[in-house]
């Protein structure tokens, strides 16, 4: 980590603009990322901008140390930025901005590529990936440490903000002493773990708890794979006047079962032609990251998503034959 650490902390010193870039349909990993980068370049008076091809979840985006970011198009149009920062994005597609990397106008642009992500394609000039760190946001704490750059207050809530939401409170696999140690250290310098907490956790209201509801109620288990599913529709969300990053942390809870080797929740995204996948298990030895990769997604060997072009019932289809192609190459691996 170190060269490549002081490699890209030598291009952010020597760049005259840079744009900063979290995936599309932020987390709190990547907006808290961005936004603790964002509070060291003003520290330091560099010149930068924050893109996102979507909208920062509203959820997010309330929070008083969140930046914000725009959508606006026009930025890649004439780029006054001489180098890209991307956080927490596996490949630029994550990042819905491949096409425009793809102008003429983009060719003399450093690409700098921080993530945690093992599926991350290492499409920077300078890639520092470490894929056994909880978050983006715990290897940007010892990226500071490294470079001997101050962490102020709002530094910190922006990594903490990324540790709560990617370790689930620190309740999920990704959790670590690592990650635990940065976490206490991040409140030392001021963080407000406890509003973080409540604003992430207690974050519930009367409609959502419905929904949730209703999705439980679909609980189903693939005897076959050990795989207990479920899905979220269009309708649900619109019947329960819901906005869609309600839905959140649905899969996460999914892992409290005792039942089934997987958790698997499919959230329609278009009616009957769109949807989206998250796969979770608390397994050592399951990874699910493969199934979600043979499926055209990526992410952690023990939470990882995708997206299929097709409704609900065939994006299960399609689903159950990558388990059980992935099951039979497992056994011929083994084999091996």
């Amino acid at each position: 980590m170190n060269r490549i650490a002081k490699k890209i902390y030598r291009q952010i010193l020597s760049a005259e603009k840079i744009l900063l870039i979290p995936h599309q349909e932020p987390d709190g990993d990547a907006m808290g990322s961005v936004s603790a980068m964002a509070y060291f370049f003003e520290d330091i008076g560099k010149d930068y901008e924050i893109y996102c091809s979507t909208e920062v979840p509203e959820k997010l985006s309330l929070l008083p140390h969140i930046k914000d970011a725009r959508q606006n198009n026009s930025i890649w149009q004439e780029p006054d930025f001489d180098t890209i920062l991307f956080l927490d994005c596996g490949d630029t597609d994550y990042a819905g901005v491949s096409n425009f990397l793809k102008q003429e106008n983009m060719e003399d642009i450093n690409i700098l590529n921080i993530d945690h992500h093992p599926s991350n394609k290492k499409y920077g000039h300078l890639n520092l990936i470490i894929d056994s760190a909880s978050s983006t946001a715990e290897i940007l704490y010892f990226f500071l440490r490294l470079n001997l750059i101050n962490i102020n207050r709002d530094i910190a809530m922006s990594l903490l903000t990324g540790l709560i939401t990617d370790t689930e409170n620190f309740s999920n696999p990704g959790t670590t002493e690592k990650s635990l140690k940065v976490a206490s250290e991040l409140i030392h310098l001021g963080a407000n773990y406890n509003l973080l907490k409540t604003w992430f956790l207690k974050n519930k209201d009367i409609n959502a708890l419905k929904l949730w509801g209703t999705v439980l109620s679909r609980l189903t288990k693939h005897e076959k794979h050990d795989v207990v599913y479920t899905y979220i529709t269009l309708n649900d969300i619109k019947n329960n006047n819901l906005s869609e990053d309600e839905t959140a942390g649905v899969a996460n809870f999914l892992n409290n079962l005792s039942e089934g080797k997987v958790a698997l929740i499919l959230k329609e995204v278009e009616q009957n032609k769109k949807v989206k996948g998250s796969l979770r298990t608390t397994r050592d030895d399951i990874d699910v990251s493969q199934i979600a990769k043979e499926l055209g997604g990526g992410g952690h060997k023990k939470a990882s998503g995708f997206t299929i072009e097709a409704g609900i019932a065939d994006s299960l289809e399609k689903i159950w034959l990558v388990f059980e192609k992935t099951k039979h190459s497992q056994v011929d691996n083994k084999a091996q």
